[in-house]
């Protein structure tokens, strides 16, 4: 097949390399002039493992393209995978889709079905179709496939190809078969409904992730109030295969391009079809709590934060990404600040991007060693290996006091009990060993 995507952001490259790799020829659009030009010499625009590797083979094997032009005479089928931003009352912004829609119709020549990728409300696909149709010549039939994503940021092109199910929504026979026979190499379940409820299965899905991390937290919570270990029982919870283990990693909660603005916009969705969504509201609250936790810990191990020196370990809002969208270091250093702490913070790839993300206050280190060195408080906020792989003993070495916040709980207790460290972690037991602050560290 020929294929069009319009859009080269997470979805719309990782959905453009994928399907060249599976033998179709693919053209990816953006009208952005320089970043199709890093793209079309091999270079991604985001960080995402094996992705890069995937550009340069097919650019070079022929079956992947990019362009600014927005012609599709060609393309058997079209992909929009444009952004959905959200919106301040946390509606979903449809300008971009609008947008594509309205090229596509400027530019058909011939029948054509046109592929959503792009993260939707309910109904949306239906409005595409008749926004192509109302400015495509007469004669031209249009017919619209919704085809949800569930990739990972950190783990999308492995996702693409190891999935649990591809979604196709549609009611025309013909466009499904032809969606069929493009997916079919991937060799994964195919699932086939309406455009409705294509377009509902994407949020339902991220929501009820959401509302298992949310719920696991709250119990993490408990479990500090009692003295459970909130890992115990999260196994333990697992084990039953009617919950399953995914998603219940006690922490501070989630962020990214995906879960917050979908969760809001489930809950926008359900409001103007006149339904109170309460449980996903109180979703979204503890998630929004949860980030300040570090903070509070921090206060209560130190007192006043004000020229105290806080580190902080991982910025990206997961590891094995650069993408700040909702990270919860943004929150936490704007706290920090806001309270008279010098903030340090590290990240293995995302300082660029934090850079426009975080207080101008914070300075930023190309080293965890540099980042640790005469801190009196490390909060460790992205679970990246190599500060998972930090060894304990650079706490107690490089650090004036050594107190690890840990909201991803990296560290085994039982290892952190070797060390004279004071460790914090979420929904586990406090490990206060002695130490003794080194005075051999200077700022």
């Amino acid at each position: 097949m020929r294929i069009s995507v319009i859009g080269t952001g997470y979805v719309g490259l990782v959905t453009g390399v994928s399907l060249a790799e599976i033998g179709h020829h693919v053209t990816c659009i953006d009208i952005d002039e320089a970043k199709v030009a890093m793209m079309a010499s091999g270079i991604s625009p985001i960080y995402e493992p094996e992705l890069e590797q995937l550009m340069e083979k097919n650019i070079q094997s022929g079956h992947l393209s990019f362009t600014t032009e927005l012609h599709f005479s060609s393309a058997d089928v079209i992909y929009i995978a444009v952004g959905t931003p959200q919106l301040p009352d946390g509606t979903s912004d449809l300008q971009y889709i609008e947008q594509a829609s309205q090229v596509i119709a400027r530019s058909l020549t011939k029948d054509t079905i046109v592929v959503t990728k792009s993260t939707v409300p309910v109904g949306t696909n239906h409005w595409i179709k008749t926004l192509i149709e109302e400015a495509a010549p007469e004669e031209i039939k249009v017919t619209i496939v919704s085809n949800p994503e569930f990739l990972r940021e950190g783990s999308a092109v492995y996702d693409t190809f190891n999935g649990d199910r591809i979604v196709i929504g549609t009611e025309n026979n013909e466009a499904k078969e032809i969606l069929d026979d493009i997916n079919a190499p991937f060799g994964l379940p195919i699932y086939h409904t309406d455009l409705k409820s294509a377009e509902m299965i994407k949020y339902a899905s991220n929501a009820f992730l959401a509302t298992k991390i949310s719920f696991i937290n709250e119990i993490s919570a408990i479990c500090e109030k009692v003295g459970a270990n909130v890992e115990d029982v999260a196994l333990g919870m697992g084990k039953d295969n009617r919950i399953g283990d995914k998603f219940l990693n006690a922490g501070i909660g989630y962020g990214g391009s995906c879960f917050p603005k979908d969760t809001n916009a489930l809950v926008q969705i359900a409001g103007n079809n006149e339904h109170d969504f309460k449980l996903l509201k109180s979703v979204i609250e503890v998630n929004n709590s949860q980030r300040m936790k570090l903070v509070e810990r921090a206060r209560e191990a130190v007192g006043d934060l004000s020229g105290k020196r806080i580190s902080l370990l991982g910025l990206s809002f997961k590891p094995n990404t650069d993408d700040m969208r909702e990270a919860a270091s943004i929150p936490i250093a704007k706290e920090l600040v806001n309270q008279g702490a010098d903030v340090v913070g590290y990240d293995p790839i995302a300082i660029p991007n934090a850079r426009s993300f975080l207080p101008e206050e914070v300075q930023f280190k190309e080293t965890i060693e540099e980042t640790l060195c005469g801190a009196d408080v490390a909060l460790i906020i992205t679970e990246w290996d190599v500060i998972k792989s930090i060894d304990l003993i650079t706490y107690t070495t490089l650090m004036t006091s050594p107190i690890v916040i840990d909201g991803r709980n990296c560290y085994s207790l039982d290892e952190v009990r070797r060390h004279p460290v004071h460790y914090i972690s979420i929904g586990r037991p406090v490990v206060q060993n002695r130490f003794v602050g080194n005075s051999l560290n200077k700022r």
